[in-house]
Protein backbone atom coordinates (compact mmCIF):
# COMPACT_ATOMS: atom_id res chain seq x y z
CA UNK A 1 0.00 0.00 0.00
CA UNK A 2 3.10 2.41 0.70
CA UNK A 3 4.58 1.53 -2.60
CA UNK A 4 1.39 2.66 -4.22
CA UNK A 5 0.74 6.39 -2.11
CA UNK A 6 3.90 7.46 -2.47
CA UNK A 7 6.21 8.72 -5.50
CA UNK A 8 9.71 8.97 -4.96
CA UNK A 9 11.57 12.38 -6.96
CA UNK A 10 15.47 12.10 -6.25
CA UNK A 11 17.53 14.95 -7.64
CA UNK A 12 20.60 17.11 -6.67
CA UNK A 13 18.91 20.88 -6.55
CA UNK A 14 21.12 23.24 -4.45
CA UNK A 15 24.37 20.80 -4.52
CA UNK A 16 25.68 24.00 -6.16
CA UNK A 17 25.08 26.28 -3.64
CA UNK A 18 27.21 24.58 -0.49
CA UNK A 19 30.36 24.15 -3.37
CA UNK A 20 30.30 20.15 -3.70
CA UNK A 21 31.88 19.17 -6.99
CA UNK A 22 31.44 15.27 -6.89
CA UNK A 23 27.90 13.04 -6.72
CA UNK A 24 28.68 11.18 -4.01
CA UNK A 25 29.20 14.47 -1.79
CA UNK A 26 25.71 15.55 -3.30
CA UNK A 27 22.72 16.48 -0.67
CA UNK A 28 20.39 13.95 -2.14
CA UNK A 29 16.71 15.79 -1.71
CA UNK A 30 13.92 13.48 -1.83
CA UNK A 31 10.12 14.49 -2.18
CA UNK A 32 7.61 11.99 -1.27
CA UNK A 33 3.87 13.06 -1.96
CA UNK A 34 0.95 12.05 -0.95
CA UNK A 35 -2.13 11.26 -3.18
CA UNK A 36 -4.39 13.93 -4.21
CA UNK A 37 -6.71 14.52 -2.07
CA UNK A 38 -5.31 13.06 0.85
CA UNK A 39 -5.21 14.79 4.51
CA UNK A 40 -1.89 15.79 5.68
CA UNK A 41 -2.55 14.34 9.18
CA UNK A 42 -2.71 11.26 7.35
CA UNK A 43 0.51 11.68 5.56
CA UNK A 44 1.71 12.93 8.80
CA UNK A 45 0.74 9.32 10.60
CA UNK A 46 1.76 7.54 7.51
CA UNK A 47 4.98 9.23 7.31
CA UNK A 48 5.68 8.39 10.80
CA UNK A 49 4.82 4.62 10.37
CA UNK A 50 7.14 4.65 7.27
CA UNK A 51 10.06 6.20 9.46
CA UNK A 52 9.98 3.96 12.70
CA UNK A 53 8.13 0.98 12.09
CA UNK A 54 9.36 0.33 8.36
CA UNK A 55 13.17 -1.26 8.48
CA UNK A 56 15.17 1.48 7.05
CA UNK A 57 16.59 -1.56 4.59
CA UNK A 58 13.29 -1.88 3.46
CA UNK A 59 12.46 1.66 2.96
CA UNK A 60 15.60 2.46 1.10
CA UNK A 61 14.39 -0.87 -1.19
CA UNK A 62 11.32 0.51 -1.56
CA UNK A 63 12.18 3.77 -2.55
CA UNK A 64 15.46 3.28 -4.15
CA UNK A 65 17.64 5.63 -2.11
CA UNK A 66 21.21 6.15 -3.74
CA UNK A 67 23.19 4.82 -1.14
CA UNK A 68 26.64 6.65 -2.97
CA UNK A 69 25.73 9.91 -1.23
CA UNK A 70 27.28 10.94 1.76
CA UNK A 71 23.62 11.87 3.80
CA UNK A 72 20.34 12.85 2.86
CA UNK A 73 17.57 15.27 3.65
CA UNK A 74 14.13 14.12 2.99
CA UNK A 75 11.37 16.26 2.54
CA UNK A 76 7.59 15.11 2.97
CA UNK A 77 5.46 17.37 1.25
CA UNK A 78 1.61 16.59 1.46
CA UNK A 79 0.62 18.07 -2.27
CA UNK A 80 -3.05 19.03 -1.98
CA UNK A 81 -4.97 21.39 -4.57
CA UNK A 82 -5.36 25.06 -3.81
CA UNK A 83 -3.08 24.36 -0.36
CA UNK A 84 0.08 26.83 -0.39
CA UNK A 85 3.08 25.52 0.26
CA UNK A 86 3.55 27.17 3.67
CA UNK A 87 0.75 24.87 5.13
CA UNK A 88 2.34 21.70 3.66
CA UNK A 89 3.86 19.21 5.99
CA UNK A 90 7.78 19.98 5.77
CA UNK A 91 9.90 17.32 7.52
CA UNK A 92 13.37 16.94 7.81
CA UNK A 93 15.79 13.98 8.37
CA UNK A 94 19.62 13.48 8.52
CA UNK A 95 20.70 10.12 8.38
CA UNK A 96 24.56 9.43 8.25
CA UNK A 97 26.61 6.54 8.20
CA UNK A 98 28.40 6.07 11.40
CA UNK A 99 30.35 3.57 12.41
CA UNK A 100 29.66 0.52 11.34
CA UNK A 101 26.31 -1.35 10.63
CA UNK A 102 24.84 -5.08 9.76
CA UNK A 103 22.64 -3.17 7.06
CA UNK A 104 24.41 -3.10 3.58
CA UNK A 105 23.23 1.00 3.30
CA UNK A 106 25.27 1.27 6.37
CA UNK A 107 22.29 3.49 7.88
CA UNK A 108 23.90 3.22 11.58
CA UNK A 109 20.97 2.63 14.84
CA UNK A 110 22.72 5.21 16.36
CA UNK A 111 21.86 7.59 13.32
CA UNK A 112 18.69 6.30 13.76
CA UNK A 113 18.20 7.51 17.22
CA UNK A 114 20.14 10.24 17.28
CA UNK A 115 17.33 12.29 14.62
CA UNK A 116 14.15 11.10 15.95
CA UNK A 117 15.76 11.99 19.34
CA UNK A 118 13.76 9.07 21.36
CA UNK A 119 10.65 11.38 20.76
CA UNK A 120 7.22 9.98 19.51
CA UNK A 121 6.89 9.38 15.95
CA UNK A 122 4.19 12.09 15.36
CA UNK A 123 6.64 14.79 16.90
CA UNK A 124 9.64 13.40 14.50
CA UNK A 125 6.77 13.15 11.43
CA UNK A 126 6.06 16.65 12.08
CA UNK A 127 9.97 17.76 11.97
CA UNK A 128 10.37 18.28 15.47
CA UNK A 129 13.56 16.23 16.12
CA UNK A 130 14.66 16.30 13.10
CA UNK A 131 15.06 20.18 12.88
CA UNK A 132 17.19 20.07 15.61
CA UNK A 133 19.59 17.17 14.27
CA UNK A 134 19.53 19.32 11.35
CA UNK A 135 20.56 22.27 13.10
CA UNK A 136 23.24 20.06 14.92
CA UNK A 137 25.23 19.02 12.09
CA UNK A 138 24.26 21.81 9.99
CA UNK A 139 22.27 25.19 8.81
CA UNK A 140 19.02 24.65 6.67
CA UNK A 141 19.27 27.43 3.74
CA UNK A 142 16.43 27.26 1.09
CA UNK A 143 15.52 23.73 2.23
CA UNK A 144 19.51 22.44 1.82
CA UNK A 145 21.47 21.35 5.10
CA UNK A 146 24.84 23.01 4.75
CA UNK A 147 27.13 21.11 7.15
CA UNK A 148 29.48 22.37 9.52
CA UNK A 149 33.08 22.06 9.23
CA UNK A 150 35.67 19.86 11.29
CA UNK A 151 39.14 20.04 11.10
CA UNK A 152 41.57 17.79 12.62
CA UNK A 153 45.25 16.05 12.47
CA UNK A 154 48.39 13.51 13.67
CA UNK A 155 51.83 14.18 13.52
CA UNK A 156 53.56 11.83 11.05
CA UNK A 157 56.09 10.67 14.23
CA UNK A 158 56.32 6.66 14.32
CA UNK A 159 53.43 4.46 13.84
CA UNK A 160 50.07 5.28 14.54
CA UNK A 161 48.97 3.55 17.65
CA UNK A 162 45.28 2.18 18.78
CA UNK A 163 45.23 5.55 21.12
CA UNK A 164 45.26 7.87 17.74
CA UNK A 165 43.13 5.28 16.14
CA UNK A 166 40.48 5.08 19.34
CA UNK A 167 40.99 8.24 20.07
CA UNK A 168 41.06 10.27 17.00
CA UNK A 169 41.02 9.10 13.92
CA UNK A 170 37.86 6.53 14.55
CA UNK A 171 36.14 9.63 15.86
CA UNK A 172 37.54 11.18 12.43
CA UNK A 173 35.19 8.05 10.08
CA UNK A 174 31.94 8.93 12.35
CA UNK A 175 31.95 12.14 11.77
CA UNK A 176 32.97 12.56 7.40
CA UNK A 177 29.14 11.25 6.81
CA UNK A 178 28.10 14.62 9.28
CA UNK A 179 30.37 17.04 8.55
CA UNK A 180 32.41 18.66 6.00
CA UNK A 181 36.19 16.99 6.75
CA UNK A 182 39.82 18.16 7.09
CA UNK A 183 42.09 15.78 8.22
CA UNK A 184 45.34 16.48 7.41
CA UNK A 185 49.23 15.15 8.56
CA UNK A 186 50.65 17.59 10.53
CA UNK A 187 54.29 17.19 9.75
CA UNK A 188 55.07 20.92 10.44
CA UNK A 189 54.62 19.87 13.95
CA UNK A 190 56.68 16.90 13.71
CA UNK A 191 59.81 18.79 13.45
CA UNK A 192 59.85 20.54 17.00
CA UNK A 193 61.77 18.02 18.18
CA UNK A 194 64.72 15.87 16.60
CA UNK A 195 63.56 13.59 14.01
CA UNK A 196 64.46 11.28 11.12
CA UNK A 197 64.87 13.27 7.96
CA UNK A 198 65.64 10.37 5.79
CA UNK A 199 62.05 8.94 7.09
CA UNK A 200 60.00 11.64 7.44
CA UNK A 201 58.58 12.07 3.63
CA UNK A 202 57.95 8.40 4.01
CA UNK A 203 55.99 8.15 7.02
CA UNK A 204 54.20 10.89 6.03
CA UNK A 205 52.66 8.99 2.71
CA UNK A 206 52.34 6.27 4.99
CA UNK A 207 50.23 7.68 7.55
CA UNK A 208 47.59 9.05 4.18
CA UNK A 209 47.46 5.13 3.54
CA UNK A 210 46.54 4.39 7.33
CA UNK A 211 44.02 7.66 7.23
CA UNK A 212 42.49 5.68 4.27
CA UNK A 213 42.25 2.32 5.66
CA UNK A 214 41.34 3.30 9.02
CA UNK A 215 38.06 4.44 7.08
CA UNK A 216 38.96 8.17 5.90
CA UNK A 217 36.97 8.08 2.84
CA UNK A 218 38.72 10.75 0.36
CA UNK A 219 35.53 11.53 -1.44
CA UNK A 220 34.09 12.57 1.83
CA UNK A 221 37.01 14.13 3.80
CA UNK A 222 39.57 15.96 2.60
CA UNK A 223 43.44 14.50 3.09
CA UNK A 224 46.35 16.76 2.63
CA UNK A 225 50.06 17.39 4.40
CA UNK A 226 50.27 20.58 6.21
CA UNK A 227 53.18 21.94 4.71
CA UNK A 228 51.70 21.52 1.41
CA UNK A 229 49.34 24.49 1.91
CA UNK A 230 51.22 27.44 2.53
CA UNK A 231 48.69 29.49 4.14
CA UNK A 232 49.44 27.28 7.26
CA UNK A 233 53.37 28.68 8.27
CA UNK A 234 51.67 32.78 6.41
CA UNK A 235 48.95 32.53 9.18
CA UNK A 236 51.24 31.35 11.81
CA UNK A 237 53.44 34.39 11.16
CA UNK A 238 50.92 37.21 11.64
CA UNK A 239 48.90 35.34 14.55
CA UNK A 240 52.42 35.08 16.12
CA UNK A 241 52.66 38.57 16.22
CA UNK A 242 49.80 39.38 18.25
CA UNK A 243 50.08 36.10 20.63
CA UNK A 244 51.31 37.63 24.17
CA UNK A 245 54.65 35.38 25.10
CA UNK A 246 52.98 34.76 28.54
CA UNK A 247 50.12 32.68 27.06
CA UNK A 248 52.85 30.79 25.32
CA UNK A 249 54.66 30.04 28.70
CA UNK A 250 51.66 28.48 29.94
CA UNK A 251 51.32 25.60 27.93
CA UNK A 252 51.93 22.84 29.73
CA UNK A 253 53.08 20.56 26.86
CA UNK A 254 56.06 22.70 26.46
CA UNK A 255 57.04 22.71 29.71
CA UNK A 256 57.37 18.99 30.04
CA UNK A 257 58.55 18.69 26.71
CA UNK A 258 61.26 20.87 27.17
CA UNK A 259 62.06 19.42 30.85
CA UNK A 260 62.53 15.61 29.07
CA UNK A 261 64.81 17.08 26.05
CA UNK A 262 66.92 19.91 28.09
CA UNK A 263 67.17 23.29 27.16
CA UNK A 264 70.12 22.98 25.16
CA UNK A 265 67.77 20.94 22.64
CA UNK A 266 64.94 22.88 22.45
CA UNK A 267 64.03 25.12 19.70
CA UNK A 268 61.96 28.11 19.81
CA UNK A 269 59.32 25.99 17.46
CA UNK A 270 58.36 23.69 20.53
CA UNK A 271 57.81 27.20 21.91
CA UNK A 272 55.59 28.63 19.53
CA UNK A 273 54.06 25.21 17.76
CA UNK A 274 50.84 26.16 19.41
CA UNK A 275 50.79 29.31 17.16
CA UNK A 276 51.02 27.19 14.55
CA UNK A 277 48.04 24.64 15.34
CA UNK A 278 45.99 28.16 15.90
CA UNK A 279 46.60 28.70 12.73
CA UNK A 280 45.97 25.09 11.30
CA UNK A 281 42.21 25.29 13.03
CA UNK A 282 41.85 29.09 12.51
CA UNK A 283 42.37 28.57 8.63
CA UNK A 284 39.63 26.91 7.51
CA UNK A 285 36.89 29.22 10.14
CA UNK A 286 36.14 25.56 11.30
CA UNK A 287 33.11 25.04 13.78
CA UNK A 288 34.43 21.76 15.68
CA UNK A 289 37.89 20.73 16.31
CA UNK A 290 37.98 16.66 17.59
CA UNK A 291 40.42 16.89 20.76
CA UNK A 292 41.74 14.70 23.51
CA UNK A 293 41.93 16.20 27.03
CA UNK A 294 45.18 16.82 26.60
CA UNK A 295 45.39 18.92 23.10
CA UNK A 296 42.30 21.42 24.82
CA UNK A 297 44.60 24.01 26.39
CA UNK A 298 46.05 24.51 22.89
CA UNK A 299 42.35 24.88 21.12
CA UNK A 300 41.53 27.35 23.74
CA UNK A 301 44.27 29.30 23.23
CA UNK A 302 43.59 29.24 19.48
CA UNK A 303 39.99 30.68 20.86
CA UNK A 304 41.94 33.50 22.23
CA UNK A 305 43.63 34.05 19.92
CA UNK A 306 40.95 34.61 17.07
CA UNK A 307 38.89 36.46 19.79
CA UNK A 308 41.91 39.33 20.05
CA UNK A 309 42.46 39.24 15.96
CA UNK A 310 38.81 40.13 15.81
CA UNK A 311 38.72 42.62 18.49
CA UNK A 312 41.71 43.98 17.32
CA UNK A 313 40.60 44.55 13.59
CA UNK A 314 37.58 42.71 12.69
CA UNK A 315 34.14 44.83 12.80
CA UNK A 316 34.24 48.42 11.33
CA UNK A 317 37.81 48.63 11.78
CA UNK A 318 38.02 45.73 9.06
CA UNK A 319 35.22 47.04 6.52
CA UNK A 320 36.57 51.00 6.85
CA UNK A 321 39.56 49.03 4.80
CA UNK A 322 37.32 47.27 2.72
CA UNK A 323 36.47 44.31 4.16
CA UNK A 324 33.47 43.00 4.74
CA UNK A 325 33.22 43.54 8.30
CA UNK A 326 32.30 41.54 11.08
CA UNK A 327 34.45 38.75 12.57
CA UNK A 328 37.56 37.64 10.67
CA UNK A 329 37.83 34.17 12.54
CA UNK A 330 35.00 31.82 13.69
CA UNK A 331 35.96 30.62 17.09
CA UNK A 332 35.42 26.70 16.89
CA UNK A 333 34.51 24.61 19.96
CA UNK A 334 35.63 21.37 20.95
CA UNK A 335 34.60 18.32 20.28
CA UNK A 336 35.45 15.30 23.00
CA UNK A 337 34.35 12.35 22.15
CA UNK A 338 32.19 11.00 25.81
CA UNK A 339 33.75 7.70 25.58
CA UNK A 340 37.43 6.49 24.19
CA UNK A 341 38.89 10.22 24.09
CA UNK A 342 41.96 8.93 25.95
CA UNK A 343 43.51 5.78 25.53
CA UNK A 344 46.33 4.99 28.57
CA UNK A 345 49.37 2.99 28.06
CA UNK A 346 49.53 -1.02 28.79
CA UNK A 347 52.23 -0.58 31.51
CA UNK A 348 50.98 2.20 33.45
CA UNK A 349 46.94 3.24 33.52
CA UNK A 350 47.66 6.90 34.39
CA UNK A 351 49.96 7.83 31.54
CA UNK A 352 48.46 8.28 27.74
CA UNK A 353 49.33 5.92 25.59
CA UNK A 354 52.34 7.70 23.17
CA UNK A 355 54.42 7.45 20.46
CA UNK A 356 57.38 9.20 22.12
CA UNK A 357 57.36 6.33 25.06
CA UNK A 358 60.72 4.58 25.49
CA UNK A 359 59.09 1.36 25.48
CA UNK A 360 57.08 -0.23 22.20
CA UNK A 361 55.46 -2.42 25.02
CA UNK A 362 53.56 0.46 25.97
CA UNK A 363 51.38 0.78 23.23
CA UNK A 364 49.54 -1.34 20.35
CA UNK A 365 50.77 -0.14 17.09
CA UNK A 366 48.25 -0.60 14.29
CA UNK A 367 50.49 -2.94 12.45
CA UNK A 368 51.35 -5.11 14.84
CA UNK A 369 51.47 -8.71 14.11
CA UNK A 370 49.52 -11.24 15.93
CA UNK A 371 52.58 -12.39 17.81
CA UNK A 372 53.31 -9.32 18.96
CA UNK A 373 49.85 -8.38 19.92
CA UNK A 374 49.40 -11.27 21.93
CA UNK A 375 53.00 -10.52 23.68
CA UNK A 376 51.65 -7.01 24.76
CA UNK A 377 48.40 -8.06 26.13
CA UNK A 378 50.35 -10.78 28.07
CA UNK A 379 52.69 -8.48 30.01
CA UNK A 380 50.52 -5.43 30.18
CA UNK A 381 50.01 -4.10 33.13
CA UNK A 382 47.60 -5.38 36.15
CA UNK A 383 46.29 -5.58 39.52
CA UNK A 384 45.79 -8.45 42.00
CA UNK A 385 41.85 -7.58 42.22
CA UNK A 386 38.99 -10.27 41.48
CA UNK A 387 36.72 -9.18 38.33
CA UNK A 388 36.58 -6.71 35.75
CA UNK A 389 35.06 -3.63 36.40
CA UNK A 390 34.92 -0.03 35.85
CA UNK A 391 35.65 3.11 37.30
CA UNK A 392 37.39 1.83 39.81
CA UNK A 393 40.09 4.91 40.47
CA UNK A 394 42.16 2.33 42.38
CA UNK A 395 42.10 0.16 38.96
CA UNK A 396 43.31 2.51 36.03
CA UNK A 397 45.10 -0.25 34.10
CA UNK A 398 41.28 -1.98 34.63
CA UNK A 399 39.24 1.04 33.05
CA UNK A 400 41.54 1.64 30.46
CA UNK A 401 41.49 -2.15 29.16
CA UNK A 402 38.09 -2.44 29.58
CA UNK A 403 37.57 0.64 27.55
CA UNK A 404 39.40 -0.71 24.59
CA UNK A 405 37.96 -3.84 24.48
CA UNK A 406 34.35 -1.62 24.19
CA UNK A 407 35.92 0.31 21.47
CA UNK A 408 37.18 -1.91 19.27
CA UNK A 409 34.19 -4.62 19.35
CA UNK A 410 31.70 -2.57 19.57
CA UNK A 411 29.52 -3.19 22.42
CA UNK A 412 27.74 -1.34 24.91
CA UNK A 413 29.00 -0.22 28.11
CA UNK A 414 26.85 -2.65 29.71
CA UNK A 415 27.41 -5.37 28.06
CA UNK A 416 31.13 -5.26 28.72
CA UNK A 417 30.65 -4.82 32.49
CA UNK A 418 28.07 -7.98 31.77
CA UNK A 419 29.92 -10.50 30.50
CA UNK A 420 33.36 -9.62 32.54
CA UNK A 421 32.60 -8.88 35.42
CA UNK A 422 33.35 -12.27 36.55
CA UNK A 423 36.21 -12.94 34.76
CA UNK A 424 39.80 -13.44 35.45
CA UNK A 425 42.54 -11.08 34.04
CA UNK A 426 43.75 -14.28 31.76
CA UNK A 427 40.52 -14.79 30.46
CA UNK A 428 39.84 -11.40 29.47
CA UNK A 429 43.48 -11.01 28.11
CA UNK A 430 42.74 -13.91 25.96
CA UNK A 431 39.07 -11.78 25.02
CA UNK A 432 40.91 -8.76 24.26
CA UNK A 433 43.76 -9.88 22.22
CA UNK A 434 40.91 -11.66 20.08
CA UNK A 435 38.95 -8.81 19.47
CA UNK A 436 42.16 -6.34 18.91
CA UNK A 437 43.41 -8.91 16.41
CA UNK A 438 40.05 -9.42 14.61
CA UNK A 439 39.66 -5.69 14.60
CA UNK A 440 42.94 -5.20 12.83
CA UNK A 441 43.42 -7.20 10.56
CA UNK A 442 41.24 -5.41 7.76
CA UNK A 443 42.97 -2.46 8.61
CA UNK A 444 46.12 -3.68 7.94
CA UNK A 445 44.96 -5.48 4.92
CA UNK A 446 43.93 -2.50 3.46
CA UNK A 447 47.05 -0.44 4.36
CA UNK A 448 49.31 -3.14 2.61
CA UNK A 449 47.35 -2.35 -0.25
CA UNK A 450 47.43 1.40 -0.54
CA UNK A 451 51.26 1.62 0.15
CA UNK A 452 51.79 -0.37 -2.64
CA UNK A 453 50.41 1.92 -4.81
CA UNK A 454 51.87 5.79 -4.17
CA UNK A 455 50.52 7.38 -7.24
CA UNK A 456 47.24 6.57 -5.63
CA UNK A 457 47.76 8.64 -2.05
CA UNK A 458 49.59 10.99 -4.37
CA UNK A 459 46.39 11.70 -5.74
CA UNK A 460 44.44 11.87 -3.15
CA UNK A 461 46.66 14.42 -1.05
CA UNK A 462 46.97 16.46 -4.25
CA UNK A 463 42.93 16.74 -4.29
CA UNK A 464 42.97 17.59 -1.06
CA UNK A 465 45.61 20.04 -1.31
CA UNK A 466 43.89 21.57 -3.70
CA UNK A 467 40.28 21.80 -1.41
CA UNK A 468 42.20 22.62 1.54
CA UNK A 469 44.30 26.04 -0.17
CA UNK A 470 41.36 27.48 -1.93
CA UNK A 471 39.72 27.78 1.86
CA UNK A 472 42.63 28.76 3.47
CA UNK A 473 43.47 31.33 0.30
CA UNK A 474 40.83 33.47 1.15
CA UNK A 475 41.04 33.27 4.96
CA UNK A 476 44.57 34.72 4.69
CA UNK A 477 43.38 37.50 2.42
CA UNK A 478 41.11 38.34 4.88
CA UNK A 479 43.87 38.52 7.20
CA UNK A 480 45.83 40.16 5.11
CA UNK A 481 42.94 43.12 4.33
CA UNK A 482 42.62 43.23 7.84
CA UNK A 483 46.05 44.60 8.94
CA UNK A 484 46.39 46.28 6.59
CA UNK A 485 48.85 44.91 4.26
CA UNK A 486 49.50 45.98 0.83
CA UNK A 487 48.11 43.86 -1.31
CA UNK A 488 49.24 41.62 -4.47
CA UNK A 489 47.91 43.03 -7.42
CA UNK A 490 47.19 40.11 -10.28
CA UNK A 491 49.61 41.45 -12.83
CA UNK A 492 52.43 41.52 -11.42
CA UNK A 493 54.41 38.30 -10.50
CA UNK A 494 53.47 37.57 -6.81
Amino acid sequence: VLGECFEVTPSYRGASKIGVGKPSEHLLIIRIKGLVGLWSGCVASTMARVFMATSWQAFATTCGLCCSASFYVVAATCVWPRVPMSAALHCRLMISRVGHSTSPFGFSHWAQRRACGNNTSADFAAGVSAETFAREAGTVEDNVVVKKRVVSGIQPTGTIHLGNYLGAIKTWVSLQDLYESFYFIVDLHAITLPHDAGQLSKITRNSAAMYIACGIDPSKASIFVQSHVQAHTQLMWLLSCFTPIGWLNRMIQFKEKSRKAGDENVGAGLLTYPVLMAADILLYQCDLVPVGEDQRQHLELACDIAERINHLFGGRKWKKLGGSGGKIFKVPEAFVPPFGARIMSLTDGLSKMSKSAPSDQSRINLLDSHDTIVNKIKRCKTDSFIGMEYDNVERPECNNLLSVYQLVTGKTRKEVADSCHSLSWGQFKAMLTDALIAHLDPIQARYNELVTDPLYLDTVLGEGTARATEIAEVTLSNVYQALGLYPCQKSRAC
